[in-house]
């Protein structure tokens, strides 16, 4: 039996069973076991940090579910995904590796990029370490993949028992069409829903998923990595067709606009608003199901919203933050994320520990009691102990490169630069969050330190 589940939990809790074990002549000693809980994990695609009320009381976007979550769970301040970009963050987060170790450390191109092999089939993922869990989970996965849909790349090929979801990185809300190609499946065979809205599809999946598994007496593992808020793309559409934001009409209606609002940022806000819908939908589903206290949720952003001002596309906010996705300044990695579990995370609590998405693997594989994989260096650290008992995080620093962006943050400090040509800026993210007093001639013992200790990321790397 791990740590966790022998020392952590309530001995009090209606899942727990006591046992007395004889620990020596006249002493008796009291362990503690629990059912493993279920895991519930939900991305939203390039949602902004601020975009939330919950993050950014200036946001106008309802969202009234994730306000509530937010008040449930511990919101997370310092939470960092491994990469800014779609496709690299999902790798990242199901591996608990970072790309420069999976390999995938680029978005999958086009058609063939999406069709492709993709992630290394060699990667052990977070469903293929339940299955090695004393009791071995049930697992789902409903929505946007991005890591590469090739024979042997596919979810159901990779660990989960279902899916329904898209290959892509992105397509069309209502047609499901990824650059006119139909990208809607369930397992590996094509599903038509045309005219459904997308994020209902992978919300109801996930539900009926929940539903039916509850009822087992297997813990499941669900994982609903929704497309939204996505931007639209113009090359998921047919000749003629308007590139706009796409919502149900009752999300505009809910702002007193209509579904023809041509406004790029009250479009936007739409979309927003019906995901938070999706979501609250599926909370409730645990509630209806009666396994919310033993249901472990974590929420988060695969990356930051875009800021590439591209007109009517680069609308998620990321304030306080600096830049967006694609990026390694703070808006590009730092994202929203949620931790709820009744009981054993406060709810209400702020998290500004410094942890990030390979931490999940961990998380998981110590809930689980799962085996993370032999031989396998891993990036991530167990955060339980931070989520459930304010502990300090173990990680001394954390190391990002995407293209030419570089970046690293160990405590308070962060360096950046913008490619290999320029030079390190430095940053004390305590007292500038949105990364505007550039420290690096004034601190050149903190820059020395950074730079050395990105460099030692950068050698343990070359001997993979």
């Amino acid at each position: 039996m791990n740590d966790f589940r022998m020392n952590r939990l309530n001995p009090l809790s209606s899942t727990c069973l006591l046992f007395l074990v004889l620990a020596g002549v006249g002493q008796f000693k009291f362990q503690v076991f629990a059912e493993a809980p279920n895991i519930l994990i939900i991305t939203a695609d390039n949602l902004g940090y601020g975009d939330l009320k919950s993050y950014n009381p200036d946001s106008m976007i309802q969202t009234p579910r994730l306000d509530r979550l937010a008040t449930e769970s511990a919101r997370l301040t310092s939470f960092y995904t491994a990469s800014s970009t779609c496709t690299v963050s999902r790798a990242c987060l199901l591996t608990g590796r970072i790309p420069q170790r999976h390999g995938l450390d680029y978005q999958l191109p086009g058609l063939e990029g999406n069709y492709g092999v993709g992630l290394n089939q060699s990667e052990v993922l977070i469903p293929q370490v339940l299955k090695t869990a004393p009791t071995p989970y049930v697992t789902g996965c409903f929505g946007k993949w991005n890591i590469g849909f090739a024979e042997g790349s596919r979810p159901t090929e990779r660990g989960f028992d279902e899916f329904i979801g898209h290959a892509s990185g992105n397509m069309d809300y209502y047609t499901h069409n990824y650059r006119l190609k139909h990208d809607l499946y369930e397992g590996t065979q094509e599903l038509e829903r045309l005219g459904e809205y997308a994020t209902d599809i992978f919300a109801d999946a996930a539900i009926d998923f929940i539903q039916r598994r509850s009822k087992e007496d297997q813990p499941w593992f669900c994982y609903l990595p929704f497309n939204a808020p996505h931007f639209p793309s113009a090359r998921n559409k047919q000749p003629g067709e308007r590139n706009i934001w796409q919502a149900p009409d009752w999300a505009f209606e809910t702002y007193g606009w209509s579904p023809d609002e041509q406004n790029f940022e009250k479009r936007y806000a739409a979309v927003v608003t019906a995901l938070d819908q999706a979501i609250g939908r599926v909370l409730d589903c645990l509630d209806d199901a009666g396994v919310t206290d033993n249901t472990f949720v974590f929420f988060m952003s695969d990356n930051g919203g875009f800021r590439l001002d591209r007109e009517g596309i680069d609308i998620g906010i990321n304030d306080p933050l600096r830049s967006g996705g694609v990026t390694c300044w703070e808006g590009g990695i730092r994202v929203v994320a949620m931790a709820r579990w009744p009981g054993q995370i406060q709810e209400g609590s702020i998290i500004d520990e410094t942890f990030w998405s390979p931490d999940l693997m961990a998380a998981c594989a110590e809930l689980s009691g799962g085996e993370l994989p032999a031989g396998v260096v891993s990036d991530g650290k167990d955060p339980l102990p931070i989520l459930t008992e304010g502990a300090k995080s173990e990680h001394e620093s954390l190391f990002f490169v995407y293209r030419n962006h570089a970046a690293l943050r160990a405590g308070d400090w962060k360096i950046v630069r913008v490619d290999p040509e320029h030079p390190w800026q430095l940053y004390n993210l305590k007292e500038d969050l949105s990364e505007s007093n550039d420290l690096a001639e004034k601190e050149p013992k903190q820059l020395a330190r950074l730079e050395f200790l990105f460099r030692e990321w950068e050698a343990s790397l070359s001997k993979l």
